[in-house]
């Protein structure tokens, strides 16, 4: 599973260190940045088809990141995990490109079979 790489943004770094572990020991290759910016630059960098975006970042939030990733990353599948949540920002994700959304605090088995099955997606659709 070495190339299944996986995004975590978020600019607590407790969050991104805690499911940098929960990624790692799934066996994934997870890499994590604080900010809209740095998720950009790891971005130019990497081909990494599965993140996981905070939505309450200071500068580029959540949202704004998914559009920017959207715009060159049709494929990649996009997650949004977030402690505000409100029915407002659920229109705003999937608006935005977010392939779900998930309430802090997450299960972090969840979000491992989240990452699996988009995986599992990405697999079938370079199938055909």
């Amino acid at each position: 599973m070495g190339q299944n790489k996986i995004l975590v943004v978020d600019d607590e770094e407790a969050i991104t260190t805690l499911l940098k572990q929960a990624f790692s020991r799934a066996g994934y290759d997870v890499s994590t940045a604080g900010s809209g910016k740095e998720a950009l630059k790891v971005l130019e960098k990497d081909k990494i088809q599965v993140m996981f975006f905070d939505l309450n970042m200071p500068g580029m939030n959540g949202v704004e990141l998914c559009k920017a990733v959207r715009k060159n990353m049709p494929m990649a599948m996009i997650f949004a995990v977030t402690g505000y949540a409100s029915l407002f920002e659920l229109a705003d994700c999937r608006e935005a490109g977010f392939d779900d959304y998930f309430k802090k605090p997450v299960n972090i088995k969840s979000l491992v079979e989240t990452a699996q099955n988009a995986f599992e997606k990405i697999t079938r659709w370079k199938k055909n």
